[in-house]
């Protein structure tokens, strides 16, 4: 089987390096070459190979530059970067132009997982490809195309899981009975597949879905101290969703997700909210994060900012958006005056960027908002306290100030 793109020579020479090690080709590669090949989806290119190796990757990697040379018959520059934890080298390959230039290369060495708890990092041994393939979110991710040891063999398909079958259906499957329990962060890989691929979540995988979520077989529950969540729950969420929100058709994603009972993973708000498209396009017309947005409006926000570990900085903005709008929501004259609600946004801790995440969350009273953001902070005194003390005769001194600030509000109210 040709691979569209990838240089013959570059497959002999990871076949070499790989001295007599089974080596497969694994991940989106695999997946895109047979619905280009068999089922005449678009090739959608190749950012970079992911490969796993029965054996140490490192050993491997370190076999590579002579295979190279051997195989295009010249040296080629090469970078890498070890991740000892998991045996996984990242590499960088500079071949000649006529082989496609740069190639990022991404190799693991084969390896088996146990879940000792629920949502919890698995713990991570040695294995076979076949064992490697069985820790897959979905069928359709657990396929191999097997490099061959020698010249004359070709690449052969390994798919122990039916992923063939599944890409002709166009369906996403679960790879068994437990895989949402061991990892609920499977449930947002199925829905960015879904949004990027137009494929449907089958029947029993979404039973399951559904079935796992009333359960909730997790030792952590909403409402307990965001600090003890799993990490399922924690950070392995919050970059799913990122890569969700960045790289994705984020409103098929979020919308099949929801149509799923995933966003209960999150805030049981957010599941029943019908608000979150508008609010995530006005996001960007304010050139806010997407995550941040999406999580301000959550039921307990900052108690879900804080389970995600969204950074220091998004925290203590969701932190600001809560006392600003506690702030408005105790107003009941809503007055007309520009200087009264320049008086009420300009409170030491109130930037633009709240006041721009209140607008798009839709806090009261909008227009005022809107108006403050992008002309009232704008207004000033119209002269300087130099001028000021110059045309007045103050003298440097509080009294200066004080009168700045009123030259300046009666410069809002007539604007």
């Amino acid at each position: 089987m040709q691979i569209p793109d990838v240089p013959p020579q570059l497959l002999a020479a990871l076949s070499q390096a790989a001295a007599g090690q089974r080596l497969a080709l694994v991940g989106g590669v695999v997946r895109d070459v047979l619905l280009h090949r068999h089922h005449q989806d678009p090739w959608r290119g190749l950012p970079d190979l992911d490969l796993v190796v029965e054996g140490r990757a490192a050993d491997l990697v370190e076999r590579l530059p002579s295979a190279l040379e051997h195989q295009l018959g010249q040296a080629v520059p090469m970078r890498q970067q070890q991740h000892g934890r998991y045996g996984t080298v990242a590499v960088e390959l500079q071949l000649p132009a006529q082989f496609g230039g740069i190639w990022l290369l991404d190799l693991a060495s084969a390896r088996q997982e146990v879940y000792p708890q629920p949502a919890e990092n698995p713990r991570v041994s040695p294995g076979t490809l076949e064992q490697d393939l069985a820790r897959r979110d979905l069928t359709v991710n657990a396929m191999a195309l097997m490099l061959p040891s020698d010249a004359v063999a070709k690449v052969q398909l390994l798919d122990p899981h039916g992923g063939q079958a599944d890409l002709a259906a166009r369906r996403l499957r679960f790879l068994h009975e437990d895989s949402l329990r061991d990892d609920p962060t499977r449930l947002l890989r199925a829905a960015r597949y879904a949004a990027r691929l137009g494929f449907d979540l089958a029947p029993e995988a979404l039973e399951q879905a559904r079935t796992t979520l009333a359960e909730w077989p997790w030792p952590w529950h909403l409402g307990d101290d965001p600090g003890e969540a799993p990490p399922a729950l924690a950070t392995r969420l919050r970059m799913e969703l990122e890569l969700l929100l960045e790289k994705e058709p984020w409103p098929q994603a979020l919308a099949l997700l929801q149509q799923w009972g995933g966003l209960g993973l999150l805030d049981p708000e957010l599941q029943r909210d019908r608000g979150w498209r508008q609010r995530l396009r006005w996001a960007r017309r304010f050139e806010l994060p997407l995550l941040t947005v999406f999580v301000a409006s959550a039921g307990e926000a900052l108690l879900l900012a804080r389970r995600l570990q969204l950074p220091h900085r998004t925290i203590r903005l969701m932190d600001r958006l809560h006392d600003l709008c506690s702030r408005l929501d105790q107003i009941t004259d809503l007055q007309d005056a520009p200087s009264f609600w320049t008086a009420v946004l300009e409170t030491p801790g109130t930037t633009p960027e709240a006041v721009a995440l209140a607008v798009v969350c839709g806090q009261r009273p909008r227009r005022q908002l809107l108006q403050w953001l992008f002309h009232w902070r704008h207004v000033t005194a119209g002269l300087t306290a130099q001028q000021l003390m110059a045309e007045e005769g103050l003298r440097p001194g509080p009294d200066v100030g004080r009168r700045l600030s009123q030259l300046r509000r009666e410069r809002l109210d007539q604007s």
